[in-house]
């Protein structure tokens, strides 16, 4: 699975013309899911994102000090399946990105998993398959990649805090 997390002042989501989701400030967090992503590699996305320290603490003046979480901001996931596209040529590929089929109850299944683990009104998602419009005002900039480790070396270990 591949996350790339965004710090943002505030985030929105448009689907045909309507907000159908937005966020103040937070992180805005595009997904892509792997053909051969399992519940660890989920798990491992949720846990690293909830808990990346991406945001300064007013009180101690300490930079890169608090969690989305600790901050209690929102987080905004958006279904990005081009995150795994290869060029073939000039052409791009999406091979090794899950089917649709398959990808929808998974990538489902992992915004509730950010639901649970944090607060259910803070976590937001845009809509699985269709066209967006996702409008974005970063704070920073501020971008970070994850990959847990199935999707990045084929692997069934999922990496751990301190091994990558």
């Amino acid at each position: 699975m591949r996350a790339v997390v965004q710090r943002v002042l505030s985030a929105s989501v448009e689907v045909e013309g309507r907000v159908v989701s937005e966020i103040g400030p937070g992180l805005l967090v595009l997904v892509g899911v792997h053909e051969s992503d399992t519940d660890a590699d989920a798990d491992y996305i949720c846990r690293k994102v909830l808990n990346m320290r991406l945001f300064s603490n007013s009180k101690t003046g300490k930079a890169w000090d608090l969690s989305v979480k600790q901050s209690n901001f929102g987080v905004l996931l958006v279904s990005q399946f081009t995150l795994y596209g290869i060029l073939k040529g000039n052409k791009p590929d999406f091979h090794v990105a899950m089917p649709p089929q398959k990808a929808k109850p998974f990538y489902e299944s992992l915004v509730e998993k950010f639901r649970k683990s944090y607060t259910s009104d803070a976590v937001k998602d845009g809509v699985f398959g269709a066209m967006m419009k996702v409008n974005l005002v970063n704070d920073g900039p501020v971008t970070m990649q994850l990959d847990s480790s199935v999707s990045c070396s084929g692997s069934s270990e999922v990496v751990e805090d301190g091994e990558q």
